[in-house]
């Protein structure tokens, strides 16, 4: 509480939301998945009416909350349920829209029926956060009865713990799951906990919002969003270069199936409303605080 009312006052010392004086629009994107989409942006800027965009890596979350209550950014790109959280806390940026569909998987070395895992321990990451609800979400689903191990705070240290032998059966989002399964043939894909229904094409995870500055510039911006995306999946090897070029990930992080197991496919928010609803309604029913206690209202959506 005490950390999120010193960036409110940086916040309310900021000069709002107004571009850079040479005109930028900045994107800032949270280090991880999310950057995949943004690595055609990272390459080659687009220019819209004139106006570079210029990509800035974000190293973690709380540096992203920073950013964005200072005003700092004019689109970014970050977790769901940070950005419903940030909105519920008067950070009003609004929601455009979902390019990433989930990067968590339940990963072992051998599969597990529904008789046969009461008892069995299941590491996890980030408690209270999405991994961690969509984990508990599968398991209610599926009928299956693991012990609950949140001893590991990161998938690196999940994917550690994995390789050294210390854990069996844990939940591990991309590029280390493929890091895993390169290095240990005997860890085994176990379940994907990122379908929702055939409609989608997964969970609405991340979120990109803007400032309502670039409104006016919608069509043009989706249009960009879109292919940003597409050039991740159809060009895996030219995108992973990139990142690699720019240092966004270490050599050797990324395969293309890392980048085909993140679902990467941009879909506005006009399209998207209801999953991503849905997705705000399930975290609401595990960890209400997690969106700040409530779901955000019709504003976050506009």
């Amino acid at each position: 509480m005490i950390r999120f009312c010193c960036l409110i006052l940086l916040f309310l010392c900021s000069c709002g939301h107004s571009p850079k004086q040479d005109g930028a629009i900045r994107v800032s994107v949270l280090r991880g998945p999310s950057a995949i989409a943004f690595a055609g942006w990272m390459e080659k800027a687009p220019v819209i009416e004139g106006k570079p965009i210029q990509v800035k890596v974000i190293d973690s979350p709380d540096l992203m909350q920073a950013v964005l209550i200072k005003g700092e950014t004019d689109i970014a790109v970050l977790p769901m349920i940070s950005a419903a959280n940030l909105y519920n806390k008067g950070i009003k940026y609004p929601l455009w829209g979902c390019p990433v569909w989930g990067t968590l998987y339940l990963v072992g070395q051998e599969q597990k029926t529904e008789t046969n895992t009461t008892g069995e321990t299941l590491h996890i990451f980030g408690a209270g956060t999405t991994p961690d609800i969509l984990t508990r979400h599968y398991l209610q689903q599926h009928h299956l009865h693991y012990s609950l191990n949140y001893t590991f705070s990161t998938a690196h240290e999940i994917m550690q713990g994995l390789l050294a032998g210390k854990i069996k059966t844990a939940v591990i989002g991309e590029p280390f799951l493929s890091m895993a399964l390169k290095k240990d043939s005997t860890l085994h894909i176990l379940a994907d906990l990122n379908y929702q229904n055939e409609s989608t094409p997964g969970f609405a995870q991340t979120a990109i919002l803007c400032t309502p500055s670039l409104k006016k510039r919608k069509l043009s911006l989706d249009s960009l969003l879109q292919a940003s995306c597409s050039f991740a999946t159809e060009n895996p090897e030219q995108a992973i270069h990139i990142l690699e070029d720019k240092q966004v990930f270490a050599p050797g992080m990324l395969t293309k199936e890392s980048i085909e197991r993140c679902k990467i496919e941009y879909y506005p928010v006009a399209q998207s409303r209801k999953s991503i609803q849905d997705f705000l309604k399930l975290i609401e029913e595990y960890e209400p605080k997690a969106l700040g206690g409530k779901l955000p209202d019709a504003g976050f959506y506009n």
